[in-house]
This record gives C-alpha cells, structure tokens and sequence, in this order.
C-alpha cells in the first residue's frame, strides 16, 4: 500500500466538528458559532473536532492550508475543548495516590485481568484482532511524535533519556525501523489499508480520546510532567500487553510483519520501562519536584481512557457487534480477509 500523504478531512459527528470542518473547508458564512459548554467531554463530536485542531500540528489535511495551524480564532475554539476534556479527566481520575504506588501498580497484573490483549489471547478472532488493528492506527501512526515536544522543555539526564527512547521509537536511525512504519506494515500483513488515518472514520471517541490525551500534554508546557507520567505507563505497561498479543497473533497463524511489530516492542519497551522510571521521572522531579502530582495525573488519566477503550472493545464483542463505528460512503473498508 502507498501511504496517504496527507488525510482527507472526516465527515463531522456533530455541531463542534462540523463547524470546525466548515472553517478548513473555507465555505461561504464558516464560523465557529458554538461552544462545547453541553457537550460530552468524551463523545464523539468534541473528541473528533479536537483531533481535527491537533491533526494540522502533524500532517494537516489535504487542501487545507496549513495557515490554519496557528490560525487565532481557531486556536481559542480548540482551547475551549481542550479546556472541557482537560476537565473531565481531573474530575474522573482516582486522584491522591503516591507516585511511587502508582508506578509499582503498573507492574502488577491482576490473576483475573480481562483485558483486551488476554481477550485476543485467549478468544480473540481475526476480525476481532483486524478491529483492534484498525482502532491503534490512529495511535501508532504518531506513536512517538507527541513525547518528541516534551524534549524543549526537559534537562541534564531527563532530557538525553528521553532522546534515547524517542531514538528507538524512530527506529535507532533506520527509516524502515519506525514503530510507526511497522505499523503500517503490520496493517499490510493483515490485508488493511495501511495509510496515514485511512480508518479515522470509522473509529469510535474511546480511541480518539487517547490519542487527543498525547498531544494535549505534548502541546501544552505546563502538562509536561504528565506527558512523562503517560509516556512511562505505555513503556511499563507495553512488554506484558505486546508478549499477549504475540502469543494471540501466533495462535492466529498471522503474517510475519504482524508478529514483527509487537516482537519489537516486548525487547525495547523492557528496557524503555527502566529509563523512564529512573532517568526521566527520577531525575525531572529532582529537578522539579513540585511536577509530582502531574506525573501522577498522567498515569491515571491514561489508565482511565485505556479502561474506558477497553470497555467500549470488549462491552461491543460481546454483544456481537463492531467495536467500530458504522461505515458510510466516505468511510474507508474494514477487510479482515
């Protein structure tokens, strides 16, 4: 498959998004005349209009000029969403806890765990595994770029582990190395399109939410503390969750470049997990211990948006139904032959 350039805008999901997709689309009496006060933090329509506003700091969006990036009007719609969803995530994370405790819990893994990775272990299907492929795209085709903004903003060791992990997630300097390149050759492996946000359309807000969380801590410098609470959650809890997808995708008989993605993952993030629990969180809250609450927000605000992804996954295949949103005509096609 040839990657996408640059995407297409999505069709809209509500007032927020629309008017967001008008204004890009420049069309005749465009403005944002609405507010997300009554809107759901976590629905559909405000997820997808910020992912919309975050899409033009990466590759923007075909036809769309990438003026708009730093466009004022545009810039203040996206604080007000950004503003509700920030929020929503203070008001439902547990909150309170050590950071030394909510780093440990990481490591410990319920004997009765019912996660996505055990489901697919497990009892997963193909289509379940294809679903769940096409949900983590919009995730890994920018796996590593938000912590990339947090590298400014950090010093001395913090600064250079950083660096380091962010080396081997762009594939120790190997183009074809890229976790997110791998990815897509993973979604070639599994007969899906494997261009940049070819499945944006069809991926429900859970997901959305994650990876809106990522650039909201990347974009904003008073968030850096918990971008690095999020970064070290994915490192510690990435080798567990990528060894049970290897042994799902094996029992599956899937395709080498499949296998491939999550194998890479078990080896590096093992080693990923220690520096940034000592080299990067250790020595920035040295420096800056006064970040320890916003480390311990980003942990929990990422087990909160994993837990509610995971129950939107597994509540859906249960029922029998797609996790996914319904296809339309602009939709891109699932394909799970």
């Amino acid at each position: 498959m040839i990657d996408i350039e640059f995407p297409t805008l999505p069709p809209p999901r509500g007032p927020l998004s629309r008017a967001v997709v008008d204004l890009l689309r420049g069309r005749t009496g465009a403005a944002i005349a609405v507010g997300p006060d009554n809107a759901d933090p976590y629905g559909e329509d405000l997820q997808l209009a910020l992912h919309i506003c975050y899409e033009l700091h990466y590759r923007g969006f075909e036809s769309v000029d990438p003026c708009w990036e730093w466009d004022p009007n545009l810039l203040g719609f996206r604080a007000e969403l950004e503003c509700r969803f920030l929020a929503a995530l203070r008001r439902d994370v547990v909150g309170g806890q050590e950071l030394k405790k909510e780093l440990d819990s990481l490591l410990v893994e319920p004997v009765d765990s019912t996660g996505v990775s055990q489901h697919l272990r497990d009892d997963g299907e193909w289509w379940h595994v294809c679903e769940y492929f096409v949900h983590r795209s919009i995730y890994h085709h920018k796996e590593a770029d938000p912590y990339a903004w947090v590298i400014p903003r950090l010093r001395g060791q913090a600064k250079a582990s950083v660096v380091a992990v962010e080396f081997d997630e762009f594939g120790g300097g190997r183009g074809d190395r890229i976790h997110a390149r791998l990815f897509a050759d993973l979604l070639t492996g599994a007969g899906l399109a494997s261009g940049y946000l070819s499945y944006l359309n069809v991926v429900p807000a859970p997901m959305l939410a994650l990876v809106n969380m990522m650039s909201l801590f990347g974009l904003h410098r008073d968030l850096r503390g918990a971008l690095v609470g999020h970064f070290a959650s994915v490192e510690i809890l990435s080798p567990p969750g990528s060894r049970r997808m290897v042994e799902a995708l094996e029992r599956l008989d899937a395709d080498p470049a499949c296998v491939l993605f999550y194998t890479e993952h078990v080896e590096a993030d093992a080693v990923h997990e220690q520096v940034m629990r000592r080299d990067v969180i250790g020595n920035l809250l040295t420096q800056e211990p006064e970040l320890t609450a916003s480390v311990v927000f980003g942990i929990q605000a990422t087990n909160l948006l994993e837990d509610r992804f995971a129950e939107h996954v597994l509540g859906s295949w249960r029922s029998g139904r797609s996790s996914l949103r319904s296809l339309d005509s602009d939709s891109a096609e699932v394909s799970s032959d």
